[in-house]
């Protein structure tokens, strides 16, 4: 078992605007580069790390991160696992998947299974930061090659799955499918808000709403609905 591994004191506790943030990565190297580059930015600080699933339920019960980038492939578990054990042994930690370029393949049912963001571990510096923000705001990220992948995927989505997201998306009001659209596209909850001439305020509790009628955890999951219902758009 890999011993888990704390970058601060126990007793540590981050500044009010600081993001926690975890690492869980079998190559200590990987781990040390993603702590390096989180680290430059004042506004994120790490405060554990792990290397395989054991240690990883420990980081979680230790310091429960508001961000958790961890390794798709994590020896013990796989990327769709990971996100529900995250889910269950740390339900407000947002989970970021690591994978290796050409590992494709993992992205959907890591998303699927409540992962709010993926990058490819060849990511630019600042796109890892930007993406631990967006995440820690209640945002998504994905890279772009991510993205490119997961448009792919919805070439042809199952007639089964398409029925069942539209039927689920048929319980939403009128404005909440307004909503949904625009977080199906990316939208922030600012850009929302301006779209449909509502407070920011109002926008969040409407995220809210449709997130709990959709059976989701995250924007991530309900845009993959949204997407699934009507992949050309609403």
């Amino acid at each position: 078992m890999t011993v888990l591994v704390t970058t601060q004191a126990e007793h540590w506790r981050p500044a009010i605007s600081a993001i926690s943030v975890g690492i869980a990565d079998h190559q200590v190297l990987i781990r040390a580069g993603l702590r390096g580059v989180l680290q430059s930015d004042e506004r994120i600080v790490v405060v554990g790390e792990a290397g395989d699933r054991a240690s990883l339920v420990d980081l979680l019960g230790r310091h429960r991160p508001e961000v958790l980038l961890v390794d798709a492939d994590l020896p013990g578990t796989d990327g769709a696992s990971t996100a529900k054990l995250v889910r269950r042994h740390a339900p407000a930690t947002k989970v970021i998947m690591l994978a290796s370029p050409g590992s494709g393949d993992l992205l959907f049912p890591a998303l699927r299974a409540g992962a709010a963001g993926f990058l490819f571990k060849n990511s630019e510096s600042a796109e890892l930061v930007a993406g631990v923000r967006a995440v820690a705001a209640g945002q998504a990220t994905l890279s772009p090659a991510a993205a490119r992948h997961l448009v792919d995927r919805f070439v042809g989505v199952p007639t089964e799955r398409a029925d069942q997201a539209r039927r689920r998306v048929r319980l939403l009001t009128e404005r909440e499918r307004d909503v949904l659209t625009h977080l199906a596209n990316g939208t922030a909850n600012a850009g929302i808000a301006r779209a449909l001439h509502l407070s920011e305020g109002s926008v969040k509790a409407y995220v809210s709403r449709l997130l709990t009628k959709l059976g989701c955890d995250n924007r991530v999951q309900a845009a993959l609905i949204a997407r699934d219902a009507a992949p050309e758009g609403f």
